[in-house]
């Protein structure tokens, strides 16, 4: 018989939870919309690890729910190396709480007899990813909730790869966790298991990451960049890498220089949202730079903003940028004798990734959303050799040293771009431009509802179970011809009436492409209380002087189709 939320809540006032805790759960007691949002779930791994509200409860973030991740971690690393001394890499951000819940993380694992690596401090995202693999760790955690808003914060796990968990950890992990009680949770800690580490460490990455980014031939100095950090962790790497590689012109947005979790001078401290990058367009209007950078707080997602053809800064979309940075590793690169190359992508990111590989001689391998499955691929074929991978969502990965979104050497390769284009007379944006001449236009675009609680949730689940009954049959005029349902793993053929099974982990995806190549893609957000739509048009002819023309003309497809699917865009 499952337990209702009320029945969770009483046993959260009384041990082993601490005093704190049950005065808190009492406090809740008076609003039972609350109370309830807080206890009528467990947190679940989604996409990019677990994230939730900070708060007591099962559905929340606390000591509780990442002790007991904890506590079944340990468990299940004993299990898979019995023979080992098992090391574990913890990571954390500039969220509330994050320090604390970082070092009570650390306390459990030493408690298990795992051996411990603690920044010192908070750092980015990929170096955690990076120092897994440096450090012959056989795991990873990083707390943090990525771009989420200030409430949140999360529990990221990598395995020995430096990759995040994917099947069959994923699940073995997790029933792991199910079976731990919360009066289980061993949170004395034995010190001398835990160590300390910081700046060798960072020595390594940040020479790393300048090694794998520098590859373009500019004048660096003469390059100017305006970077903002949000408030977040990319302050620790980015202008130290960027000063490593020869930049002398890196100008930092003050006000958004200092780690803060209230993130006070943004709304949202995601570089997908253009308000997030104000300051920074402002600054680099000022200056008369040439490209803006802003991150995300655990700097994996990279946000770019460069001059267009009327010398006015433009923001850049993911896909965008992810194509202009992996056409310019494809035309840096030299080939091996006997060596297989892929570049790495998702399926809601934009199709000219593999119309990209296909012009360059290389493969393109495509994943469900989220950047654990860029990082199986390198996994899953020793044999090829990974050049660097993207996804939609501003992330991007330079080679294969980290396994992860890395907006640090992300960071530096968008100026290696711009600065080598500078050089030739050219710039970032024009890169952009002959990409669209050489594979044709595409334009993209996300929109995204967010649905909060136990409602939004039920609400999300109904209207991905209305797409899948009755999807469209055409998309502005263009028929249906294929139908992509990820989670039951099927591929309808329109055209010839055939169904056949597609080979990837089930989930909740749904993608429509119509006879002209335009693209709709359904999914809840892995990450936060959002349903996501997708949508892609496509011109098989480009001029770049008619740039602007096509842009508008492909935003009116896009909005019409939206319209259509009785989505308000």
């Amino acid at each position: 018989m499952s337990i209702n939320f009320a029945d969770r809540a009483a046993e959260w006032k009384k041990p082993p939870f601490d005093l704190k805790t049950q005065q808190e759960v009492s406090l809740l007691s008076t609003e039972p919309k609350v109370l309830e949002d807080a206890f009528y779930k467990d947190l679940e791994f989604g996409t990019g690890g677990m994230r939730g509200v900070m708060g007591v409860g099962t559905n929340r973030v606390n000591k509780y729910t990442f002790g007991r991740n904890t506590q079944g971690l340990s468990q299940y690393l004993k299990q898979q190396f019995p023979e080992k001394s098992i090391r574990v890499v913890i990571g954390y951000d500039c969220r509330h709480q994050s320090d604390t819940l970082a070092k009570i993380v650390a306390d459990i694992f030493s408690a298990n007899d795992i051996e411990v690596f603690l920044f010192s401090s908070l750092r980015a995202t990929p170096e955690v990813s990076f120092a897994v693999r440096h450090l012959n760790a056989q795991c990873g955690v990083v707390l943090t909730a990525s771009h989420n808003p200030p409430e949140y914060n999360g529990y990221k796990v990598y395995w020995q790869d430096g990759g995040q968990i994917v099947p069959p950890h994923d699940k073995g992990i997790i029933e792991t966790i199910n079976k731990v009680g919360f009066d289980q949770i061993q949170f004395e800690p034995k010190n001398e298991k835990i160590q300390l580490i910081d700046k060798e460490i960072d020595k390594a990455f940040q020479q790393a990451s300048a090694g794998q980014g520098k590859i373009g031939s500019g004048d660096r100095t003469q390059l100017s960049v305006v970077f903002t950090a949000l408030h977040g962790t990319s302050i620790t790497a980015i202008p130290q890498v960027l000063e490593q590689a020869g930049y002398t012109q890196v100008h930092i947005v003050d006000e958004q220089a200092k780690p803060d979790g209230d993130f006070p001078t943004v709304s949202s401290p995601n570089p997908e949202e253009p308000e997030a990058l104000k300051m920074a367009l402002e600054l680099a209007e000022k200056l008369n730079a040439d490209i803006v950078i802003g991150t995300d707080p655990d700097a994996d997602r990279l946000g770019i903003a460069v001059r267009n053809q009327k010398g006015k800064m433009e923001l850049l979309n993911g896909n965008q940028t992810m194509v202009v940075m992996t056409k310019f590793i494809l035309e840096q690169f030299k080939k091996e004798a006997n060596t297989d190359y892929f570049i790495g992508s998702t399926v809601v990111s934009t199709p000219m990734m593999s119309k990209l590989a296909d012009a360059y001689g290389v493969d393109c391998k495509l994943g469900l959303t989220g950047f654990k499955w860029i990082a199986k691929m390198i996994e899953d074929f020793p044999g090829q050799k990974c050049l660097g991978g993207g996804e939609e969502s501003f992330g991007f990965m330079v080679g294969d040293f980290v396994r992860d979104k890395d907006a640090v050497t992300s960071a530096l390769l968008a100026c290696e771009i711009a600065a080598t284009e500078k050089s030739k007379g050219s710039s970032f944006f024009d890169a952009l431009l002959r990409s669209y001449e050489q594979l044709g236009f595409y334009q993209e675009k996300l929109v995204s509802f967010t649905k909060k609680g136990k409602e939004g949730a039920q609400e999300i689940q109904q209207m991905m179970r209305d797409l899948r009954k009755k999807p469209p049959v055409e998309l502005d005029g263009s028929p249906v011809v294929i139908i992509e349902d990820y989670l039951n793993s099927t591929l309808e053929n329109k055209k010839n009436q055939t169904t056949s099974e597609l080979n990837f982990p089930k989930s909740d995806v749904i993608i429509l492409e119509a006879e002209d190549g335009t693209r709709v893609a359904a999914r809840p957000s892995g990450t936060e209380p959002k349903i996501k739509f997708y949508f892609s048009v496509q011109q098989n002819t480009f001029s770049a002087v008619e740039y602007e023309k096509s842009q508008q003309h492909s935003m009116d497809r896009i909005n019409r189709i939206a319209q259509a699917l009785g989505i308000n865009t």
